[in-house]
């Protein structure tokens, strides 16, 4: 059977339903409620859009630039929240067991990125072992760029606040301000075939259709 990432995260709101506090699953809850029915999706990166030249911070040390990535194949950016994000704790895992494989065999790099500081997030890399570049988003950049970028509700800050730690101080930015979950797909042409946003954060994409749009590149190139 097939493994989707939809289906692990539907797995972890269940057990949210289970056991969480009421109160704290309905900030959750409507928090990815609201997002959903405020995104404006009209600005969100598309197919089709070309990709200006950017340089993200490695995890571990060093930066990657578009342009490098691009003079050996296509380029796969998959954005997450942060390391200590429960649901990109299974997203990324299962990107480096159902996507990675295949996109290496297709020439293609996979990026997965955070506008976490570089040195938070050599954690989530480590834990689970992942083989693909694990990249900072300065300040947001690329993703207020791409037209992916959130900022967390009230009800949301205030619950953490109550906790006595901010968003800020978990990712190192010192604001609220996160991605929304994408997968995007660059050409060596610097022109995006594919891009994929959920703004319910419980929502990501497969990795079949990612693979799919990379293989079009490909047949493309050979035609």
């Amino acid at each position: 059977m097939t493994e989707s990432v939809c289906a692990l995260l539907a797995d972890l709101h269940a057990e949210r339903v289970r056991t969480m506090a009421p109160e704290a699953l309905a900030i959750n809850i409507n928090q990815r409620r609201h997002l959903v029915e405020t995104a404006d999706r009209a600005g969100f990166v598309k197919a089709g859009d070309r990709v200006a030249p950017f340089t993200l911070e490695v995890a571990g040390g060093g930066k990657v630039s578009l342009e490098d990535v691009l003079r050996h194949g296509p380029a796969v950016l998959v954005f997450f929240r942060f390391a200590g994000c429960p649901a990109c704790n299974l997203s990324l895992p299962y990107y480096h067991r159902n996507l990675y494989p295949g996109l290496a065999a297709l020439g293609a790099t996979l990026i997965a990125v955070s506008p976490q500081v570089p040195e938070r997030l050599v954690e989530i890399r480590d834990r689970h072992g992942l083989g693909f570049t694990i990249a900072s988003d300065k300040d947001n950049a690329l993703a207020r760029r791409f037209g992916i970028a959130f900022t967390a509700d009230e009800a949301s800050q205030q619950a953490m606040l109550k906790k006595g730690v901010s968003l800020g101080d978990i990712t190192g930015t010192g604001t609220w301000e996160l991605p929304m979950p994408a997968a995007i797909v660059i050409g060596t042409d610097r022109t995006v075939h594919f891009a994929d946003i959920s703004p319910d954060w419980l929502v990501r994409t497969e990795a079949g259709p990612i693979l799919d749009a990379v293989r079009a590149i490909a047949l493309q190139v050979a035609a």
